[in-house]
C-alpha cells in the first residue's frame, strides 16, 4: 500500500518526496487554503482522506490520473471534519466519483448534506469575498451517499480495516482514522499543525491549532494521549504530512495547549483589547517556539509562515472564553 498526499507547493508547483519507509509521500503546501489530500490505495481501489478545498479537486484529479488510480475505484472519501480547508471539496470531488461514499463524524453529516449554514459560519469569519476566494463553490452530498462513522466505526477499503475514534479537542465532530495494516493514523487537525520548511536537520514540530470554534483543551489533551495509546510508528496531519517521534512531538503539543489555555484566561477580561492581547500573545508563544526549536529562519519569515495561524488560534481562543463563559453562568 502507498500513501500519497498530494498538494501544490507554496510557489504553486508539483513536487515530490520520496521517504525512506516502504511508503511513497509526495506533498506539499497550496498558499492560503493549506490543504491536503492522503490517498490510500490497496488492491487497485482508492480513498481521499480530507479533500481539500474546491480548488484542489483538479490537482486531486490529476494525482488519481497519475496513479492509474480511475473515477470510479474510488471507494471512499473521508472526512476528519467539516472545517471547509479539510471538507470544502468533498461534494464536487463526490460528483466525480460515481460509486463513492463519503464518511463523516456523525455531528458534520447534516452540514455535508447541506452546507449552507457551515458556509454561513466560514462567512462570519473570514467574509463573503474571502469565503468565496479561498473555499470555491461549495456543493452539498446527497444523504444516502453519506456514512455516519463514529466512534469505534470500522470500514474495509479492498479488505484492509480502517478504524474511526472521535477525536475531539480541535472540533467536536472530528474523528481520527486509524489504518490496520500499518498501524498509522491521520490525525486531521487533532495532532496540531507542522511547517516542513522549519524543520531542523530532521527534527520535526507540531504546534497546536485552536481556530474556531469549538477548541476544548481538555479534550485535545485527552485525545492527543489516545492517539498515542494506539502505538503509531507514524501519524500523518492535514497541515503538512508525515511526522515521527510522536511521544517528543506530542509533549510539545501538551505544553503549547497549556500555554494557549493560560494565555485566554490572563486575557478574560479584557474586553475591547482582548483580540489584539490574544493575537499578540500567539504571536510569542510562536516566536518563543522559534527559540526553543532553533529554527533559522528570521523572526519576521516565522511570523510570516504563521500568519494565518497566529489570527485563527486567537480568534479561536476568542470563542472558547465566550463558550466558557455562558457555560460558567449557567452552572
Amino acid at each position: 500500500m502507498r500513501f500519497l498526499s498530494a498538494l501544490m507547493p507554496r510557489e504553486g508547483q508539483f513536487f515530490d518526496l520520496f521517504n525512506k519507509h516502504a511508503d511513497l509521500i509526495v506533498q506539499g503546501a497550496k498558499q492560503l487554503s493549506d490543504l491536503l489530500q492522503n490517498y490510500q490505495e490497496e488492491s487497485g481501489r482508492a480513498a481521499i482522506i480530507d479533500t481539500g478545498t474546491s480548488h484542489a479537486v483538479p490537482h486531486v484529479m490529476d494525482a488519481l490520473e497519475a496513479r492509474g488510480v480511475p473515477a470510479a475505484k474510488v471507494d471512499y472519501v473521508i472526512l476528519t471534519h467539516v472545517h471547509l480547508d479539510h471538507a470544502g471539496g468533498a461534494g464536487q470531488l463526490m460528483a466525480r466519483f460515481p460509486n463513492a461514499r463519503l464518511t463523516v463524524h456523525p455531528r458534520g453529516a447534516r452540514h455535508i448534506i447541506d452546507p449552507s449554514r457551515l458556509h454561513a459560519a466560514t462567512v462570519a469569519i473570514y467574509g463573503m469575498e474571502e469565503t468565496r476566494r479561498t473555499y470555491g463553490e461549495i456543493l452539498p452530498v446527497p444523504a444516502q451517499r453519506v456514512v455516519e462513522t463514529g466512534e469505534g466505526t470500522t470500514l474495509r477499503l479492498a479488505g484492509r480495516e480502517l478504524l474511526f475514534l472521535d477525536a475531539p479537542g480541535h472540533a467536536r465532530h472530528h474523528v481520527v482514522v486509524r489504518d490496520g495494516k500499518t498501524g498509522h493514523l491521520f490525525a486531521g487537525d487533532t495532532f496540531g499543525l507542522s511547517y516542513r520548511e522549519l524543520d531542523q536537520d530532521g527534527r520535526q514540530f507540531s504546534f497546536p491549532t485552536t481556530s474556531p470554534s469549538q477548541f476544548d483543551p481538555a479534550a485535545l489533551h485527552h485525545s492527543i494521549d489516545r492517539m498515542l495509546s494506539y502505538g503509531p510508528q507514524a501519524l500523518y496531519i492535514t497541515h503538512f504530512g508525515r511526522l515521527t517521534n510522536l511521544t517528543v512531538l506530542a509533549a510539545d503539543l501538551h505544553r503549547l495547549i497549556d500555554a494557549h489555555a493560560e494565555l485566554g484566561e490572563r486575557h478574560r477580561r479584557a474586553g475591547a483589547e482582548r483580540k489584539r492581547l490574544l493575537t499578540e500573545g500567539v504571536s510569542a508563544l510562536v516566536l518563543a517556539e522559534r527559540e526553543r526549536q532553533g529554527w533559522r529562519l528570521p523572526r519576521e519569515k516565522v511570523l510570516e509562515i504563521f500568519a494565518l495561524d497566529i489570527e485563527l488560534n486567537a480568534q479561536g481562543l476568542g470563542f472558547w472564553l465566550e463558550a466558557e463563559g455562558e457555560a460558567r453562568e449557567k452552572s
